[in-house]
């Protein structure tokens, strides 16, 4: 009997572990990288997530792309390096000098941002917001925040999940994720503001 070398062991026709380097290694760099700050940690994340989709390979059902079940499985291994990076990082009294902090800044009844420090327009092109330059900003910027803030901030504003699926990933309250997401805005604001504007 032949066997069809483009079939997985569970016999879909639609992976081929053999193409997945040429095929997905950069994206999945660039999509480490962008959310961890450190490439060599990013190419060992590729790495691991090619193995482990080796090894998951016979359990790969075909309801999504090769490309998205890759990526599937850096995201968890991310989520795991964000929390080994912020545990321990956050006390109780962290989040009452946050709210402290941030009295000035936002109002305690809505939470929405008080008429004087509201951000005003920044004033470029939308196209230059997506440049190079912008991102290498971008990123040096979230270098500067703590682990636990970059951490929230990548997984909400970057991967778009949920409030509730970051706070039981980080083993943060809700609370605490509101302060952390409006201190890391500030500073990232801040920081764009000082190196980008």
């Amino acid at each position: 009997m032949l066997i069809d070398k483009n079939k997985s062991a569970s016999g879909n026709e639609h992976i081929d572990p053999r193409q997945w380097v040429k095929k997905y290694a950069d994206y999945l760099y660039t999509y480490a990288v962008t959310r961890i700050n450190d490439e060599e940690q990013a190419r060992d994340l590729v790495q691991e997530t090619f193995l482990a989709a080796l090894e998951k390979v016979k359990n790969f059902e075909g309801r999504s792309s090769e490309s998205t079940w890759l990526t599937a499985i850096l995201k968890n291994k991310i989520i795991d390096i964000y929390r080994k990076k912020s545990s321990g990082l956050l006390k109780k009294t962290d989040v009452a000098d946050a709210e402290t902090a941030q009295k000035d800044f936002f109002d305690p009844d809505d939470g929405h941002w008080n008429e004087e420090f509201r951000p005003r327009e920044i004033g470029v092109e939308e196209d230059l917001l997506v440049s190079a330059e912008f991102s290498i900003i971008f990123q040096k910027c979230m270098e500067k925040l703590p682990a636990l803030w970059s951490s929230v901030f990548a997984m909400k504003h970057m991967d778009e999940e949920l409030t509730e699926n970051i706070c039981e990933a980080l083993k943060i309250t809700p609370s605490n994720f509101w302060v952390i997401i409006h201190r890391a805005k500030l500073n990232l604001r801040a920081c764009l503001q000082k190196n980008w504007i």
